[in-house]
C-alpha cells in the first residue's frame, strides 16, 4: 500500500476534535437561586464524572469520520500485479534427441513422428521452434508459425554420434524463454537415457516460464553389449611385441559368450571367444599386430547379436614404421654424452628412434629435415650453413635439443634459439657445494610425474638469459635448468648442463632413462596423440598462432572438414563423427585419426519416473506461474471506497447525534 499525497496524513491530528467535544469541553450548569448556604458543609466536589467519555458510539463515529477524511486526501493506492501474456500466445519448442543412442531400433524415427503429431495440434496464434540436441543444441528452425518450415526442420534431424546432454538442453530452454518474453512449452522427444543426466541436478533447472512435456520413445532398459575400449600403441616398430587389449561390456545383460575379432584394413587377422558376466565386463588380449607399413585402419568387432550393432565395433589407427632417425651432433673428443643418451633411448620396450652421430665438421652435407629431431650436445661452433638450415627446419615444424657445457659456454648465444649465454657456473664436488633441481614444471610432459630428481647433483650449469623462452626447471640457486622456445611451427629445448656424467651425475639416476625417452617422444611428436579419440574431442592442428601453411582434414565421409580460411588459421578441429579422419598437418605429416562414440551412450537405462517428475518441477512452483508471461506492477487507487465509507459514517453520526440531543433536551 502507498499514498500519492502522504502529507495529508497530518490531518489525522484532527481526531482530537471529537475528544474535545466529548471530554475537554468545560461542563456548564444553569444557576439556581437559593436563600442561604450557611447550613451546607464545605467540601471538594469530585470531577470524575466530568472526565468520563459519554456517548462512546457517537465518539467512535466522529473519530473514524475525521480519520477517513485525512486518508482520502492522502490518495492511497494498492500495488497489484498484472500478467501480460502476449494475447494468450506461447512458444512451443520441439526438442528432438539425436545422440548416439537414438540410433538403436529406430528410436530417432519414432521421435520425429511424435514431433510431427505434436505439431499438428499447434494453435493458430502460437509459434513453434525445432531443436536437435546431443552434446550441443542445434536450431533446426526459427520461431515461426509456418507449419511447412517446422515440418522440414523436424525431418532434417539426422542421427548423430555425440553423447546426449540434458543439461545443454535446459540451458538452451532458459535462453529461449528469456528472449521470447512469452510462456515456453517444451516437448522433449528422447529415449530418456539416464547417462545423459548431468552430475549436478541443478544444471537441469528450467526457467519460470517453461513447462516441460516429455515424450519417451522407450519406457524400459534394453540389454546391450558393446566394445567399451581398446588399448593399443599408436605406432608399431616390432609387431610381435605389441599387446592389444580390448574391453567388452554388457549393460543389463545376462551371462553369455561371444566372439571378438581383430580387423586390420577390412581384413580379419585374429579372433577369440570371451565370456561376459551378467551386467559386467571382460577383457580380450591379442599378443601381436602384424600391420603393414604405413597407416592402418584397425577395428575390434563383437558378434553380439543385440539390437544395437553400432557400438559393436571400436576403431583405432596404428602406424607401422621403422624407428625414426634422429641426429646427434657432438664434439669428436667427447663420446660419453653419446653413450649415455643412446643407451637410455634404446632401453625403451619399442625403440622409436635410432641415432645418427656426427661431429660439427660433418654436418655440412646433412639435410636436417629428414630427422625426427636434432640434438646439439655441448657444441662450441657449427658451420653457418648448417645453423641456418636448422633454423629453417625448426620454423617448418622440426625440433632441436641443445645441451650446454664447457664448450658451448664460449658462444655468445644458444644455437638456433638465439637466447644469450651469460656465463658458465661451476660448483665444486667438495662437501655440499652442488646444486639440485629445486623446481620442475608439472605440465611439461618429459618431467610430468618424475619425482626422482631430488638426488641429482649438478656441478656445472650454463647460465642463460631466458628472454622469450619458457623456463621448465630451475636449480636451487634459481639458475634455469630446462627452457623451451617456440619458433614457427617447431620448438627448441635447452638443457643447461650436459649428458656426459661430468657436469652432473644425472645419467647415473633412474630418472635419466624416462627423461630421455619422453623428451625424444616430445620432440618427435610421438607422445601427445592417442590411438583413438571420442566424439566431441578436439584435435590440435598447429601450435603457432596466426596464419601459416594450410592443414587438410577429410572427415569419415570423405568431405573436407575445413574451409580455405580455416585451413590456414585453425588451431584445432572438433571431431564430430565416428570413423577415420585423414589429417595432413601444416608441416606435411599425415595422420589417420580414429574416432569412437562415448560408450556411456551404450548403457540404455532410462531415467526413473520420479527423477523426471523432479526435473519437470524445476520450472515453476504453481500453475499460475506456468501461464505467466511478462509481469507488470500497477497502482490501484482506493479513494472512492473511502468516500463511500465517509458518506455512510456521516449519515450514522447525524442520526445518532440527533437522538442524543433529543434525549438531553427531554432531561433538561
Amino acid at each position: 500500500m502507498g499514498f500519492l499525497a502522504p502529507w495529508f496524513l497530518a490531518g489525522l491530528a484532527a481526531v482530537g476534535l471529537p475528544v474535545w467535544l466529548h471530554l475537554l469541553k468545560k461542563h456548564k450548569n444553569e444557576p439556581v437561586p437559593f436563600s442561604s448556604l450557611m447550613f451546607f458543609e464545605r467540601r471538594t466536589q469530585s470531577s470524575v464524572k466530568h472526565r468520563r467519555l459519554q456517548y462512546l458510539l457517537l465518539f467512535a463515529l466522529r473519530a473514524a469520520l475525521v480519520a477517513l477524511l485525512a486518508l482520502t486526501f492522502a490518495n492511497p493506492f494498492l500495488q497489484s500485479s498484472a500478467r501480460v501474456t502476449a494475447g494468450g500466445r506461447k512458444l512451443v519448442v520441439l526438442a528432438i534427441d539425436n545422440s548416439f543412442s537414438m540410433r538403436q531400433g529406430g528410436r530417432l524415427e519414432r521421435a520425429r513422428q511424435a514431433a510431427l503429431r505434436t505439431l499438428s495440434g499447434l494453435r493458430s496464434q502460437d509459434r513453434a521452434q525445432v531443436l536437435a540436441f546431443g552434446a550441443q543444441v542445434r536450431m533446426m528452425s526459427e520461431a515461426t508459425g509456418d507449419r511447412a518450415a517446422l515440418e522440414a526442420g523436424i525431418r532434417a534431424v539426422e542421427p548423430g554420434d555425440t553423447r546426449g546432454s540434458y543439461a545443454e538442453l535446459a540451458r538452451a530452454l532458459r535462453s529461449i524463454e528469456q528472449s521470447a518474453r512469452m510462456p515456453v512449452e517444451a516437448h522433449l522427444f528422447s529415449d530418456m537415457q539416464k547417462s545423459s543426466l548431468p552430475p549436478n541436478f541443478s544444471d537441469l533447472r528450467l526457467g519460470e516460464g517453461v513447462t516441460l512435456e516429455p515424450h519417451p520413445v522407450v519406457t524400459a532398459r534394453v540389454p546391450n553389449f558393446a566394445v567399451e575400449n581398446v588399448s593399443v600403441p599408436r605406432r608399431v616398430y616390432e609387431p610381435r611385441k605389441v599387446r592389444l587389449l580390448a574391453t567388452i561390456t554388457g549393460f543389463g545383460t545376462e551371462r553369455s559368450t561371444h566372439r571378438v575379432s581383430l580387423v586390420l584394413n577390412g581384413r580379419e587377422v585374429d579372433s577369440k571367444s570371451v565370456e561376459i558376466p551378467a551386467d559386467g565386463r571382460a577383457t580380450v588380449e591379442f599378443l601381436s599386430l602384424e600391420a603393414p607399413y604405413g597407416m592402418n585402419r584397425g577395428e575390434v568387432r563383437l558378434d553380439s547379436g543385440d539390437s544395437f550393432p553400432d557400438d559393436d565395433r571400436f576403431y583405432f589407427s596404428v602406424e607401422r614404421a621403422d624407428p625414426r632417425r634422429a641426429l646427434f651432433v657432438h664434439e669428436a673428443r667427447n663420446t660419453r654424452d653419446l653413450l649415455y643418451f643412446q643407451t637410455a633411448l634404446e632401453s625403451a620396450g619399442q625403440s622409436a628412434f635410432a641415432l645418427d652421430a656426427v661431429s660439427p665438421e660433418q654436418t655440412g652435407a646433412i639435410a636436417a629435415e629428414k630427422y625426427a629431431f636434432v640434438v646439439l650436445s655441448d657444441i662450441s661452433s657449427l658451420p653457418q650453413s648448417f645453423e641456418q638450415a636448422l633454423e629453417r627446419y625448426v620454423r617448418s615444424g622440426g625440433a632441436v635439443l641443445v645441451a650446454l657445457g664447457r664448450e658451448s659456454a664460449l658462444r655468445k648465444n644458444v644455437p638456433v634459439s638465439g637466447e644469450g649465454v651469460l656465463e658458465a657456473r661451476y660448483f665444486t664436488r667438495d662437501s655440499d657445494r652442488f646444486q639440485t633441481a629445486a623446481w620442475l614444471d608439472p605440465a611439461f610432459p618429459p618431467v610430468r610425474g618424475e619425482d626422482h630428481w631430488d638426488d641429482v647433483k649438478f656441478y656445472q650449469a650454463v647460465r642463460v638469459e631466458p628472454g622469450k623462452a619458457r623456463v621448465l626447471a630451475r636449480l636451487s640457486d634459481e639458475t634455469p635448468l630446462l627452457l623451451e622456445k617456440q619458433i614457427g611451427e617447431g620448438r627448441v629445448l635447452v638443457f643447461t648442463s650436459t649428458f656426459d656424467n661430468i657436469s652432473n651425475d644425472f645419467p647415473l639416476h633412474a630418472s635419466f632413462v624416462p627423461f630421455v625417452e619422453q623428451t625424444a617422444h616430445y620432440l618427435g611428436r610421438l607422445d601427445d596423440r592417442p590411438a583413438n579419440y571420442l566424439v566431441g574431442a578436439y584435435l590440435e592442428l598447429r601450435e603457432a598462432q596466426g596464419k601459416g601453411a594450410a592443414a587438410e582434414v577429410l572427415d569419415p565421409a570423405g568431405r573436407r572438414a575445413l574451409s580455405l580460411e580455416e585451413a590456414t588459421r585453425a588451431q584445432n578441429i572438433a571431431l564430430t563423427s565416428t570413423g577415420y579422419y585423414d589429417v595432413k598437418r601444416p608441416d606435411g605429416r599425415r595422420e589417420l585419426v580414429a574416432v569412437n562414440a562415448d560408450r556411456h551412450e551404450s548403457d540404455l537405462q532410462v531415467i526413473p519416473q520420479e527423477t523426471l517428475a523432479l526435473w519437470q518441477n524445476t520450472a515453476q512452483s504453481t500453475e499460475a506461474q506456468a501461464a505467466q508471461g511478462e509481469t507488470e506492477r500497477r497502482p490501484r487507487q482506493v479513494w472512492w471506497y473511502l468516500m463511500l465509507a465517509i458518506l455512510a459514517l456521516a449519515v450514522a453520526e447525524s442520526l445518532l447525534g440527533n437522538r442524543h440531543l433529543s434525549a438531553d433536551r427531554e432531561a433538561a
